[in-house]
């Protein structure tokens, strides 16, 4: 169930032949054995791109990729972290002295995210230090959530160890905003699902408040993701951002237009909700309201009647004060479209037609579309992907993730399964020198995975 805390399951190591490696190394690095091991799952959203920070609902599901941390708490109050990627540094620092840097995304400040909010959640002044061995199996940088696993996953480590407790749903809201130090502004999909997803089933996430709701997936088709191979660093871009901004614009230009108290609004939802219309009367506003040429700093004050001055310090985030130009209608008319589209993923899957399978890859084939012209978060590759994706037999694909590289996710009739990867592999990892060396792990059909939780040696 959703409000209960993470299970802490009993497991043979010797069944488990990569906590086993883990433990070996573990040993070696520190010189005793882990306590317990903590683990937070990636996961492909299905659909419904760029609306969670909007407040509308998405649907990932877990894949079986995940984050993993063997841990032992220490006597002293030193954080000790280490990565079984040796291209990743070992890092320590003082429990009591988290300082998280915004400049540099390395992978240790993600641990530090989980660790504070924890920590601030429960006011602990005298936190537990620990040694902690991270593995990760999620390819970085790819959509696929690695970064907010990790947060997740530090976050579950730092509860165990200071012998609290709290449910998945308080767990997924603190890591949601705690991810905010690093200056990622998301929405709490990656998180909420990470903890509240559940074996075999894609979820419907909604937020404030959070809830989750089982999507059955139909039968006879399989969901493959596949990476582009094109790395996308979303702390590390202002594009995310950017994109935050620009709905947060267009919401108090669709409120001001409405004559709702314009300066309360933040989200594209709150819109909807004060008004009271549905999705499809929402569309027909943005095209009364908005207009699709770019609006300059200038514009948007004449519309709020507002100075500049006021837009920089009250609107725009610190790392927006250069941005001249932005794309409201676009950006508005995608967020609505795309959340209307994951209502109806989830109506078909709940209703079963007969033709699901085609009604399900014909949104997933928009969502897509969208991304790439009204959002503008797909780039060459991606676009590229999708097509051959869709050339070899998928019925949807879409980019999945941030987007501006990482990966696609296809539903593909599972009885053509085994040819499809075999013709994608080849059409697009094969060309290229630099993709075969990274294909091993970049194509894979997956299944709704298990959520977050915590391993005890029986």
């Amino acid at each position: 169930m959703a409000g209960d805390s993470p299970s802490a399951v009993p497991v043979q190591l010797v069944e488990q032949p990569r906590l086993q490696k883990l433990k070996e190394m573990f040993i070696s690095k520190f010189g005793s054995a882990p306590k317990f091991y903590a683990r937070a799952p990636g996961r492909v959203n299905l659909i419904g791109e760029h609306i969670d920070y909007c407040g509308y609902a998405v649907l990932p599901m877990a894949i079986e990729q995940d984050i993993l941390i063997a841990v032992e708490p220490a006597q002293t109050q030193v954080v000790q972290l280490a990565n079984t990627n040796s291209s990743y540094l070992d890092f320590s620092t003082s429990v009591n002295n988290i300082q998280i840097n915004k400049t540099k995304p390395q992978w240790h400040n993600y641990f530090l995210c989980g660790l504070k909010g924890i920590q601030e959640h429960f006011g602990l002044n005298n936190p537990t230090g620990m040694n902690c061995l991270l593995d990760g199996t999620i390819p970085p940088s790819s959509g696929l959530s690695s970064s907010s696993a990790l947060v997740c996953c530090a976050g579950l480590v730092t509860l165990r160890a200071n012998g609290k407790t709290l449910s998945k749903v308080e767990l997924a809201e603190i890591c949601t905003k705690s991810e905010r130090y690093i200056g990622t502004e998301g929405g709490g999909m990656d998180q909420s699902i990470s903890f509240l997803a559940e074996e075999g089933t894609a979820k419907l996430i909604e937020f404030s408040p959070l809830r989750a709701t089982d999507v059955r997936l139909p039968s006879g088709a399989t969901f493959v993701i596949a990476n582009s191979c094109v790395e996308m660093n979303k702390a590390a871009t202002s594009h995310y951002n950017i994109r935050v901004m620009e709905c947060r614009l267009a919401t108090k230009l669709l409120s001001k237009s409405k004559g709702l108290e314009w300066r309360k609004m933040l989200r594209l939802h709150d819109v909807q909700s004060k008004l009271g219309v549905s999705l499809e009367e929402m569309l027909t506003i943005v095209e009364e309201v908005l207009h699709p040429e770019p609006y300059s700093a200038e514009e948007i004050c004449k519309c709020l009647g507002i100075s500049l001055e006021e837009l920089h310090s009250q609107i725009l985030s610190q790392n927006m004060q250069d941005v001249s130009t932005f794309k409201l209608y676009q950006r508005a008319k995608h967020v609505y479209s795309e959340a209307a589209r994951v209502l109806e993923f989830q109506k078909i899957c709940s209703e079963a037609p007969a033709n699901a399978l085609q009604l399900l890859g014909e949104l997933m084939k928009q969502s897509h579309i969208s991304c790439r012209e009204m959002y503008e978060c797909s780039c060459p590759e991606l676009d590229r992907l999708v097509d051959i994706c869709l050339q070899f037999g998928a019925i949807g694909s879409r980019l999945t993730g941030a987007g501006w590289g990482g990966c696609t996710v296809s539903m593909v009739p599972t009885d053509k399964l085994n040819t499809f990867l075999k013709n994608v592999k080849k059409a697009y990892y094969q060309t290229d020198g630099q993709r075969l060396a990274v294909e091993n792990n970049s194509l894979f059909a997956t299944k709704p995975g298990r959520g977050a939780l915590v391993f005890v040696e029986a």
